[in-house]
């Protein structure tokens, strides 16, 4: 593995730490990037990358886009991150998630824990008996996906009122990549309001089932991307806006819950040069930790949906400050959140 702080991604990130426990076999990274707002929160994700260094890449990307996401939605807290390396066949122990709790008290609360991906409920339950400092637990708001999911919707009717000229989503083709707790959470928030959608999963039988349930189509995660549509809504995994996912996108707007969906940070650039309208992810998908992170400042149901509906105000802040100043949404949103973070 290459030293961290010669990795591109690497951002003056305050703390990264290797957790390695042989008896175990877990092997991971927690990266904490920032605490000036308060102690740094983000999921935990196990995961099988191509090499160690690929997990190096996604722990820092990933925690700085925390870092982004919490300023951005007025949390009390900064941004962190941890993923597992797991083998190919993503095997997980009661035994590595102890010592991966055991790796986090050790941080003394500077790093709060929660759900991702491959990491359940369930996960956190068994993490939560080594370690005080984990958010998303069932007396704190539970699972994160649903407040996700109405905060992506939201997004997505704010997009279509600044691209389409309406926020009545009658009609309006959708398509949308990925269709778990998200996506799927989104699609029948949108189905509801009447929006033509085409679903794609690698579950091809959940993206069925599902478009069974709301009367949608689907297709295939290939071809998604390519959908002429009045808006695209990734909500799988990221990176996956790259020059060539552009070129073939037929769409207005882009606008879902996947975090890190600009494969370089280039590519908000060829968006804008198509005049397709991007709602940066850290903003539209912050429902979720705005959930998770309910204990910090004792948040009851009233504030947390009273946050989550704040989130089309602050996209359409973005929107405007990209148009009066030419740049890029996702520049214009990384810019506020270093402010905000003291950057």
């Amino acid at each position: 593995m290459t030293a961290f702080w010669t990795e591109s991604d690497f951002d003056d990130h305050e703390q990264v730490v290797f957790v390695r426990d042989a008896a175990s076999g877990l092997s991971g990274i927690i990266a904490i990037h920032s605490t000036h707002l308060g102690p740094a929160a983000g999921g935990t994700r196990l995961w099988h990358y191509a090499d160690p260094a690929s997990g190096m890449r996604d722990a820092l990307r990933l925690s700085r886009g925390m870092s982004y996401k919490n300023a951005m939605a007025g949390l009390p807290a900064g941004g962190g991150k941890a993923v597992i390396l797991a083998d190919a066949n993503r095997t997980k122990t009661p035994e590595m998630l102890a010592a991966f709790a055991r790796a986090v008290e050790g941080l003394g609360g500077q790093y709060i824990t929660a759900q991702d991906v491959n990491i359940t409920q369930e996960d956190m339950l068994t993490i939560a008996k080594y370690t005080s400092h984990v958010g998303g637990m069932p007396d704190q708001g539970g699972d994160p996906g649903p407040y996700t999911a109405r905060g992506v919707y939201l997004g997505v009717k704010a997009a279509a009122k600044r691209a389409l000229g309406t926020d009545d989503m009658k009609g309006v083709r959708v398509a949308i990549q990925g269709v778990g707790s998200v996506g799927g959470g989104t699609a029948r928030y949108l189905a509801a309001d009447g929006a033509e959608l085409i679903l794609a999963d690698m579950n091809h039988d959940r993206a069925a089932a599902l478009a069974e349930e709301l009367g949608a189509t689907t297709t295939s995660t290939d071809e998604i991307l390519g959908i002429e549509a009045d808006i695209v809504s990734p909500n799988a995994l990221g990176a996956i806006l790259t020059e060539r996912s552009i070129a073939a996108l037929k769409t207005k707007v882009v606008a879902g819950g996947a975090n890190n969906q600009l494969a370089t940070g280039t590519e908000g650039k060829m968006l804008q040069e198509r005049g397709i309208l991007y709602a940066p992810d850290y903003v539209i998908n912050a429902g979720g930790i705005i959930n998770v992170l309910r204990h910090i400042d004792n948040a009851g149901n009233d504030e947390i949906n009273a946050r989550i509906d704040r989130i089309p105000h602050r996209l359409e802040q973005v929107w405007q400050e990209s148009e009066s100043s030419g740049e890029t949404p996702d520049v214009v949103a990384d810019k506020m959140a270093q402010r905000l973070i003291g950057r």
